[in-house]
């Protein structure tokens, strides 16, 4: 009988042998074994054609062990291929999500949120309410304090509000970060959905996050966040 062990590569030798047991399989620890799993696919099979030729009549092999061993062994060579694969496509996704954000750097956009820079007195949010209502407006600073708040008739659909950065008591507040709170309800006193967005230049973009982000007027956005972009100049 041919010693079978002989054709077997390091990698494949756990797996099969001149007498196979129940208990074998593949054993694949290191890097360099991805690199000669092709070449040791092949030698397998010559391995497993040689011991069917050469197996002791009195003590004949277990076809099906081995056939389960050769599906196993395919399945693996198809695994570490797929994640080298999708490893490939997650570095080229990342990348294009980093093209993109670069892009915006510059641009004026308008953006899902509630919080806006006060600069020069001139500050501006837009909301958007399902239907009219009476709502009641807040604007606090960046540590949480209250600097103007009031109640207003909102119609159905967008508008603009704009705040000069004078409280309620006539004081004017400096430059800097406000963030507007609305709280809106119909005749019937019903509350009403009322979303806000805000515009302001992308300042930065950290490419360190994942996915980037955009500093628009000192508050960090996802790209999915922008709904309106305006390139430099325009």
């Amino acid at each position: 009988m041919v010693d079978a062990s002989a054709f077997i590569p390091s990698a494949v030798k756990s797996q099969a042998g001149t007498t196979p047991s129940a208990n074998s399989g593949v054993t694949m620890n290191t890097a360099s074994d991805a690199g000669t799993l092709a070449s040791n696919f092949t030698t397998f099979l010559t391995l497993l054609t040689t011991q069917l030729k050469n197996q002791n009549p009195l003590e004949p092999l277990d076809t099906n062990q081995f056939t389960s061993q050769l599906v196993q062994f395919a399945g693996v060579e198809q695994q570490m291929k797929m994640n080298t694969q999708m490893a490939s496509l997650i570095s080229i996704e990342q990348s294009a999500q980093s093209t993109a954000a670069m892009a915006y750097l510059g641009a004026t956009a308008t953006v899902d949120g509630s919080s806006t820079k006060l600069a020069s007195g001139k500050a501006q949010w837009t909301f958007t309410s399902d239907k009219p209502a009476t709502g009641s407006i807040s604007i606090a600073d960046s540590t949480g304090n209250l600097a103007y708040s009031g109640t207003f008739t909102l119609n159905a659909g967008q508008q603009n509000f704009a705040w000069d950065g004078k409280g309620n008591n006539g004081t004017q507040w400096p430059d800097g970060n406000y963030k507007m709170t609305i709280s809106a309800k119909d005749t019937g006193g019903n509350a009403v959905a009322v979303s806000t967005t805000v515009k302001g230049t992308v300042d930065s973009v950290d490419l360190t996050s994942t996915p980037p982000t955009l500093s628009i007027g000192g508050s960090n956005f996802t790209v999915d966040k922008i709904k309106n972009v305006v390139r430099p100049g325009l």
